[in-house]
């Protein structure tokens, strides 16, 4: 079992920053990847960006290159989004999840993941 709680979200000014955190507890930090995931209002859940278990690789959607960075500190049990140059249209319910079996990078894919988090809201305003 592994329980994921999001914080950081907030009402942000566009071209702001804002830093999301991702606790997690339960299973061994390090021993399984993981992703941070949006939606918005009517909109499916989309990829944001994924690290391995060590933090050694990450990728990101294109939409968020150069803006994002996503971390992982093993010994805190915490992974991280730093969001830099926020657009009104990053606006959403930014959720973190849990892959338990990939080796390297987690999925795309939410299906992929096996825990999530509960949502953190993050609002841009224009």
């Amino acid at each position: 079992q592994v329980q994921l709680v999001e914080s950081g979200g907030g009402l942000v000014q566009a071209g702001g920053s804002l830093r999301l955190s991702c606790a997690a507890s339960g299973r061994t930090f390090s021993s399984y990847a993981m992703g941070w995931f949006r939606q918005a209002p009517g909109k499916e859940r989309e990829f944001v960006s994924r690290i391995s278990k060590s933090g050694a690789l990450t990728s990101y959607a294109d939409s968020v290159k150069g803006r994002f960075t996503i971390s992982r500190d093993n010994a805190k049990n915490t992974m991280y989004l730093q969001m830099n140059s926020l657009k009104p249209e990053d606006t959403a319910v930014y959720y973190c999840a849990a892959d338990l079996d990939t080796y390297g990078l987690p999925p795309l894919s939410s299906a992929g993941y096996d825990y999530w988090g509960q949502g953190t809201q993050v609002t841009v305003s224009s």
